[in-house]
């Protein structure tokens, strides 16, 4: 993937729905050349399709954090498993680091969201956590849905 390939899929995720033509402008091309580069990178497989994020998918969680967790031992996998039938954590990443797993959390309220972090920080073999909470959503991606 060239430069401009990349500077073409920054602009497509700031707004999936410019036209050839501000595009064009925006990356100082031809809509011909941004026109023939989308062509490539969609057949290519780079571009898989195009989403929408709407307001009430941000504001389904009015509260949203990240945790970092630190993990005692072994009880990784077993923490792990317990951690991903929790319906407040939108997602669990094992990482690597200082800490062993980063979950992200949403909750309707502060006190909802507080309630979530005392029951992890409970669990058997939790020895750290840090949390932080997400103030405003800039960008957001639904990931790759490959079939």
């Amino acid at each position: 993937m060239t430069k401009t390939d990349e500077a073409l899929i920054a602009a497509l995720r700031q707004d999936a729905r410019q036209s050839l033509s501000d595009l064009a402008a925006l990356l100082n091309l031809s809509r011909t050349t941004v026109r023939a580069r989308l062509a490539k990178l969609r057949a290519s497989g780079e571009i898989v399709g195009f989403t929408v994020v709407t307001r009430s998918d941000v504001l389904a969680d009015p509260v949203r954090g990240l945790m970092m967790i630190e993990i005692e031992g072994s009880g990784t996998e077993r923490i792990t498993r317990t951690l991903t039938k929790m319906a407040q954590l939108r997602a669990v990443h094992s990482t690597n680091g200082r800490w062993d797993v980063i979950v992200e959390i949403g909750a309707a309220t502060l006190e909802d969201f507080d309630e979530v972090l005392a029951r992890i920080r409970r669990m058997e073999g939790v020895v750290a956590s840090e949390t932080s909470l997400l103030l405003k959503t800039r960008k957001s991606g639904q990931g790759a849905r490959l079939a």
